[in-house]
């Protein structure tokens, strides 16, 4: 039925019972629950002489269903960005894209404590796909339980550079990568350093953080806090 949708979309449960050989009774139950599922929805429409019918279409959860190619286009506009500008040219796209983010969300951050800006920042992270959290009443850890540009990750992994300078700038604090999606583990975790009166970033004991070997394919990184 979903195909039927997807081929032909608004359809009515009349439309829908020629198609498959049966009463538009027997469609209802099942366009219900599609619609409970949030996988179809439907639509009052004036069609010719009469009254009103009830078409129904797929929602975007219906549409994802289907194969997309986003991924993979992404990818390949990125390879051509950096056989033409190097590994550099590809951070500098996400610096932007991530810097426009920060420009929309420093305001509102820049009046709140550092615990509750890593609390707003994990709900704003949250929506853009990354499934993060700030645990700990003093907001010291930012955990992002989904990476929502994986496929590209394990490709140009070097992009992760451009999120840490992002949540460095909207937290107004130094921050260090504990754990690394592209290096295998089960998500990215940041620790947040404080400034101290000074305005400086309290000190680390280590001036390097390895991360590494990948599990992905990509090789391990090394970057400096």
């Amino acid at each position: 039925m979903l195909v039927a949708l997807k081929k032909a979309q608004p359809l009515t449960t009349k439309e829908l019972g020629a198609l498959f050989g049966v009463t538009p009774n027997a469609l209802r139950r099942h366009l219900k629950e599609l619609e409970i599922e949030g996988v179809v929805r439907y639509q009052r429409e004036i069609r010719g002489v009469g009254g009103p019918v009830f078409a129904f279409s797929l929602t975007e959860v219906g549409e994802r269903l289907f194969p997309r190619a986003y991924d993979s286009a992404l990818n390949e506009v990125l390879e051509l960005v950096r056989q033409q500008f190097g590994s550099d040219g590809v951070i500098d796209l996400f610096r932007k894209r991530w810097a426009d983010i920060a420009e929309k969300a420093k305001p509102e951050l820049a009046r709140l404590p550092l615990n509750q800006r890593a609390e707003r920042l994990a709900e704003l992270l949250t929506t853009l796909g990354y499934m993060a959290e700030a645990p700990g009443e003093e907001g010291a850890t930012l955990r992002e339980n989904n990476c929502a540009i994986r496929a590209v990750i394990e490709r140009f992994p070097e992009i992760c550079v451009a999120e840490k300078s992002f949540l460095e700038e909207v937290l107004g604090a130094h921050v260090t990568r504990q754990s690394h999606i592209a290096a295998g583990a089960n998500c990215c975790e940041y620790c947040i350093h404080p400034s101290d009166p000074a305005g400086t970033a309290a000190a680390e004991p280590d001036s390097l953080v390895q991360i590494g070997p990948s599990r992905l394919g990509a090789p391990a990184l090394q970057e400096t806090p």
